[in-house]
């Protein structure tokens, strides 16, 4: 936006200076032009009043030697035309062809007298020709015809127009000097607000407080437009937070009666008639569902409100612990877990976030997985990032469907049946995102789900 700004008012000094500039530097030719023309005109008016005695004695060859003295001392030829429009005297030999001079010539000896040329330019190399009658008594007995040389003309003209030139540029200089601060003043506010949108995100998803604009300088129209910025931010900021809270406290207080009401579902147990049984069994399976799906709220309220900066964690020892303390569940359903890839070294994540992604996960798989199957777990270093792969052969999911999984409480319609809240990969997105890192779904071609983790690099 900087270059925009200061190529509108670069654009704008341009064109006030071509505005200015070129009726100058005509106005300037013209008058070194007009100037020239009259001292011209002087000396051929001057001529021709010479000539009027050498016509009145037919003698008009007796002039030659001052033709030629004041062409040696002022380089312009002289040459007098009889009424046949026959050179009857010059300074040297001079050429009438051009149509420009026979026509100057032919209005001479008709008795006009010569009028200010064209304005010619520096790059108009032909000579100033001028032309006036011979008159003796009122009768039109010749004609003078001067030709100057207009080099040294030109080349004022260009002197002038360099100087035009060069204080243009130097006005142009100038006013991008004065622009730069003023630019800079203007969009000062605008490169806080830019910069504050680029952190809104990250603080509210990390739980930090978002850094005010706060613009004290800058447009009246833009100091508003940050201090309405400011207060959008603390709104949104107060309202995800009430929001966190609530749902941490609904949690918590929720886990008593909860408590509550699977042990007096127990202590039904061989009280409830037989043809009750059935009932009751669901009814605690669905209060340890519920259990789990507050367990998993809360720790998705602790992670969303959590501030702790990222440290450095060792993935592959997080990797082989949360490896050992899941195989005895895969065990006991015949599921063989496999550890792929290379040392991923140290990776920046949250205090135990990387142990939450991988139980996450590796539960994900577990659920979906068949017996006597494999899951695999991939560990990748790169020059700036660490990726954490794990993928099961279990039925997987749709292309379709593979983004909104990251949704909460997002269930696949074909997996209504199995186990599950719904919230973890929610959870998985949640935590790796807060420290930078991506995560994404994909289907192999072989079958099942493939979870791609990606943490920066300690």
């Amino acid at each position: 936006m900087r270059t925009r700004l200061l190529g509108t008012v670069v654009a704008l000094v341009v064109l006030l200076l071509v505005g200015l500039g070129f009726p100058l530097g005509r106005g300037l030719a013209a008058a070194d032009q007009q100037e020239v023309f009259l001292d011209r005109l002087t000396d051929t008016s001057r001529f021709a009043s010479v000539a009027q005695r050498p016509f009145i004695d037919d003698q008009p060859d007796v002039v030659t030697s001052e033709l030629k003295r004041y062409e040696e001392l002022y380089g312009i030829k002289v040459a007098l035309l009889s009424r046949e429009s026959v050179v009857v005297a010059s300074s040297s030999p001079v050429d009438l062809s051009a149509p420009a001079v026979s026509d100057m010539v032919g209005g001479a000896l008709a008795g006009r007298q010569p009028s200010a040329p064209e304005l010619f330019m520096p790059w108009d190399t032909d000579d100033l020709v001028l032309a006036e009658p011979v008159l003796v008594d009122g009768e039109v007995r010749g004609a003078v015809v001067t030709f100057s040389p207009t080099a040294k003309t030109r080349t004022r003209v260009l002197v002038a127009w360099g100087v035009l030139v060069g204080i243009g540029l130097l006005a142009l200089a100038l006013a991008v000097l004065a622009a730069l601060p003023l630019v800079e003043w203007m969009l000062r506010p605008v490169r806080r607000l830019d910069e504050a949108t680029g952190e809104l995100l990250g603080a509210v998803v990390s739980g930090r407080p978002v850094p005010p604009v706060g613009s004290s300088s800058g447009p009246p129209e833009l100091r508003r437009l940050s201090r309405s910025f400011d207060q959008m931010a603390a709104n949104v900021t107060d309202v995800l937070a009430a929001q966190r809270a609530f749902v941490a406290d609904a949690s918590h207080q929720l886990r008593n009666p909860l408590t509550a009401l699977k042990l007096r579902l127990s202590n039904l147990e061989g009280h409830v008639l037989p043809d009750a049984v059935e009932h009751q069994t669901a009814a605690l399976e669905e209060a340890d569902r519920l259990n789990r799906i507050l367990d998993e709220l809360l720790v998705l309220a602790r992670e969303e409100s959590a501030s702790v900066a990222p440290v450095a964690v060792d993935l592959d020892r997080t990797v082989a612990g949360r490896l050992t303390a899941w195989q005895p569940a895969a065990a006991a359903k015949g599921v063989h877990l496999v550890l792929d890839g290379e040392p991923g070294g140290a990776v920046l994540a949250t205090v135990r976030g990387a142990e939450s992604v991988l139980d996450a996960l590796l539960d994900n798989a577990l659920k979906f997985t068949g017996e006597d199957t494999l899951v695999h777990v991939d560990v990748r270093r790169g020059d700036t990032a660490v990726t954490l792969t794990v993928r099961d052969e279990g039925p997987g999911l749709p292309e379709a469907d593979l983004e909104r999984a990251f949704d909460r409480f997002w269930r696949s319609p074909a997996h209504q049946n199995v186990q599950g809240s719904g919230l973890g990969l929610a959870l998985v997105r949640q935590i790796v995102e807060r420290v930078g890192g991506s995560v994404r779904l994909k289907a192999p071609a072989g079958g099942g789900l493939t979870v791609v983790v990606v943490y920066p690099a300690a």
